[in-house]
């Protein structure tokens, strides 16, 4: 029996490249297949279960990772030596490129743009255009993220996405939250309509007619979701939306809510209720991870779908809308599918905490 290949050695700068460029909609599949094979075999995967998974063959796993291991990312996407159009831009400029995106930025400022490295390396933009496009560098994107400090944090994350993943029986999942100060915004112009060649307009100013909070609970089998605005987001509003979906859901199912860390879910007053419905159980998700609460993810949807564009004379009216976009959801519901496991959660964060400990050392 032939021993698996030893964990391919990768550098963070390498893994965050390559990740991008593998979930990437607009790179040539052959890169995005690529981009996956190192990052298998960066993960310890055998050859064979590479060749499978990334549906190449296994001397092609062979080649990408002898050619990744002499070169790293320097002759990333280009072809075999003898075939196709030779290159124009010698593999020198294209690692001082990729060098200085990863690692250094211009003077004066806090990232490159193409003009800016086309200038400093002495290519045109459009060459440096291509090079970030080929290998899924965009300096002029951020994302935010922020790593947990929470020291239960493995043990809220593996209840929290043991319910998504393994539900309980004879009960019923619940992701809540509260949207607070939602604005009731009115345009002090009227709205123009789209039509070809213009999209819609609208007036940047506005004037605020108050605001309201939305407390939802959806249901992660079904995409059901239980919803009521509310003027403040106090434990009294809280009490009154548990009280809600006693009413809501069935008498002989459990109910496992999963929340955030807010105080009014700890009030006392709170405690004495649940106290009193035993069926009810609260499951509180990491501090600094709301990511892992999917109805962040539903109150996204209504923002884009039903708020941001939207154009109110009254609190009333700001209600009205978000209660006709939960009768319409509830229509015809839809779940988002958790497919992460803990397991996977845990690497990528301790990967994180990793590379934030020897930035913080430096």
């Amino acid at each position: 029996m032939v021993a698996p290949a030893a964990p391919l050695a990768m550098t963070e700068g390498q893994r965050e490249v390559l990740e991008a460029l593998a979930h990437s909609r607009t790179a040539e599949v052959r890169q995005v297949q690529r981009a996956r094979v190192l990052l298998l075999a960066a993960d310890g995967a055998s050859n064979v279960d590479i060749a499978q998974r990334a549906e190449v063959s296994r001397p092609t796993v062979l080649a990408w990772r002898k050619q990744f291991e002499a070169d790293g990312l320097t002759r990333f996407g280009q072809v075999a030596k003898g075939r196709g159009r030779k290159a124009s831009i010698p593999d020198e400029t294209i690692a001082e490129i990729v060098r200085l995106t990863l690692q250094e930025t211009p003077a004066g400022e806090t990232h490159w743009s193409c003009r800016g490295m086309a200038r400093r390396v002495g290519v045109s933009k459009t060459t440096v255009q291509v090079i970030w496009s080929q290998l899924g560098l965009k300096p002029h994107l951020t994302e935010t993220f922020k790593v947990s400090n929470d020291p239960q944090f493995e043990d809220k994350l593996v209840d929290v996405v043991g319910l998504y993943l393994n539900p309980p029986d004879k009960a019923v999942v619940l992701c809540f939250d509260e949207k607070s100060q939602i604005q009731a915004l009115d345009r002090t112009q009227p709205t123009l309509p789209m039509k070809p060649g213009r999209a819609g307009t609208m007036t940047h100013d506005y004037k605020r007619h108050g605001t309201a909070t939305l407390f939802a609970a959806m249901n992660v089998l079904t995409g059901n979701v239980i919803g009521k605005c509310f003027d403040r987001h106090r434990h009294d509003e809280f009490l009154r939306f548990l009280r809600l979906v006693d009413t809501q859901v069935p008498r002989r199912l459990q109910v496992h809510m999963i929340c955030d860390n807010y105080g009014t879910h700890n009030h006392p007053n709170v405690t004495k209720w649940l106290e009193k419905h035993p069926r009810f159980h609260l499951h509180f998700t990491p501090t600094s991870s709301s990511w892992l609460n999917q109805a962040e993810r539903f109150f996204a949807e209504i923002t884009n779908k039903a708020i941001r564009r939207g154009t109110f004379g009254s609190v009333d009216d700001l209600i009205a809308a978000i209660d006709e976009y939960l009768r319409v959801h509830n229509d015809d519901p839809k779940p988002f599918v958790w497919t992460a496991t803990a397991e996977q959660i845990l690497a990528k964060v301790q990967r994180a905490r990793a590379t934030l400990n020897s930035l913080s050392s430096q």
